[in-house]
């Protein structure tokens, strides 16, 4: 299911980047939820076949070793150094590093537990191989009506955007879906279908990025911004991210994830100062429109011009709300828009709610609060609201 290891996400490389710049002794956790289906007991007796396959899928993943083609694309996007692409030569999976079981309350448990730089790129693949698996052993094979129902709907969506946006529009959407597919199969040929439109421009994948000609899209995630809570003072943790950041990036990858502990607590650190230094913000939980008129309204306090600034959408978008929001604010601030689950699992079938979040770093909590409820994640109560009292949310 796993054919490469660059079959995952820019930001996890631009995120490793940092990581082995400056904290390659950092020791960190990651767990997997599922937040809208309890996987085993849905499976009933197929479960026990699920998780082998998903621990050989897991042993083969840990098998793969960056080839010297792969190596030499990401050598030539300018903000990767050759140390950290000497670093990638040798880099390896390390299995020990992960474990899969059920768990008490008879669910999927996966736990990814060791140093920073070495777990980074467990996530994504580990997610992709999930989804799939899932929807092999739910009952669901991948026969060629799956595929032509995902075709259809997908032609279905690209003539919607024809109906209603302008042809001269400058309409940007990307795919980042990898983590959510039905299948590594149909994300290929959902791409392949996608290079023949005007509206799909690039991929979060870096894989399906250099195999088909597509522009690689990312900057960072959730965990960066969750790392510095235990890499430095709690209340000084997202600047300190986003200062780390821009030390390392000299002004490339300037797109803030903007609600790690809340959009009102970022945009009270997303100062004049970082304000002119990134080119915009990713929204990510919450009220979309609300949290663009607020962007908007805290560029023009700062006296910047939001025009000259992007706001980029990736939160549980649909094609419908995609044209919704670029014509409600493509005229005031620039747009782009992240969409997942919505163009790489709908395909017919219910697709899995699928993350895996860091809860630990150094041996201590971190915690993600979003906007929206059931998206944040802390496995401990009292510095999720030690973090909420911190950061007023």
């Amino acid at each position: 299911m796993i054919k490469s290891l660059c079959d995952t996400d820019l930001y996890k490389f631009t995120m490793m980047q940092v990581v082995f710049e400056k904290y390659t002794s950092t020791y960190v956790r990651y767990d997997f939820k599922c937040r809208n289906i309890n996987i085993v007991e849905n499976l009933g007796d197929n479960k026990f076949r699920f998780i082998n396959e998903l621990t050989t899928a897991i042993h083969d993943l840990c098998k793969l070793r960056f080839e010297k083609s792969e190596l030499d694309y990401l050598a030539n996007i300018r903000f990767f150094k050759p140390n950290f692409i000497e670093f990638l030569r040798t880099f390896q999976l390390n299995e020990n590093y992960i474990s899969i079981k059920e768990d008490e309350n008879e669910d999927l448990s996966i736990v990814i537990k060791g140093p920073w730089i070495s777990t980074i790129l467990f996530e994504v693949p580990v997610l992709a191989i999930v989804s799939e698996l899932y929807h092999r052993y739910n009952r669901v094979d991948v026969p060629v009506n799956i595929l032509m129902k995902g075709s259809e709907l997908f032609k279905e969506k690209i003539k919607y955007l024809d109906n209603r946006v302008h042809r001269d529009s400058d309409l940007s959407i990307n795919d980042l879906g990898t983590r959510r597919r039905f299948s590594y199969e149909w994300q290929l040929e959902l791409l392949r279908m996608a290079c023949d439109t005007k509206y799909i421009k690039g991929t979060s994948n870096v894989h399906f990025a250099m195999k088909l000609g597509l522009t690689p899209v990312g900057t960072m995630a959730h965990e960066y911004l969750c790392a510095h809570q235990q890499l430095g003072r709690v209340e000084d943790s997202q600047k300190a991210a986003f200062q780390v950041w821009a030390d390392v990036y000299r002004g490339d990858l300037g797109i803030a994830l903007s609600d790690t502990v809340g959009f009102r607590a970022f945009l009270r650190d997303f100062d004049l100062y970082f304000a002119k230094l990134f080119d915009g913000a990713r929204h990510d939980s919450g009220d979309p429109y609300w949290w663009c008129e607020q962007l908007i309204n805290h560029y023009i306090n700062l006296n910047i011009d939001p025009i000259s600034k992007i706001a980029v959408f990736s939160n549980g978008l649909t094609f419908p709300i995609i044209v919704d929001l670029y014509k409600e604010f493509h005229l005031h601030i620039q747009t782009s828009f992240g969409i997942g689950t919505d163009l790489t699992n709908d395909v017919g079938v219910k697709p899995l709610q699928i993350v895996m979040k860091m809860t630990e770093c150094n041996g201590r909590p971190v915690a993600k609060i979003s906007d929206s409820e059931g998206k944040g994640m802390c496995k401990d109560p009292e510095f999720e609201k030690y973090i909420k009292r911190i950061f007023d949310v």
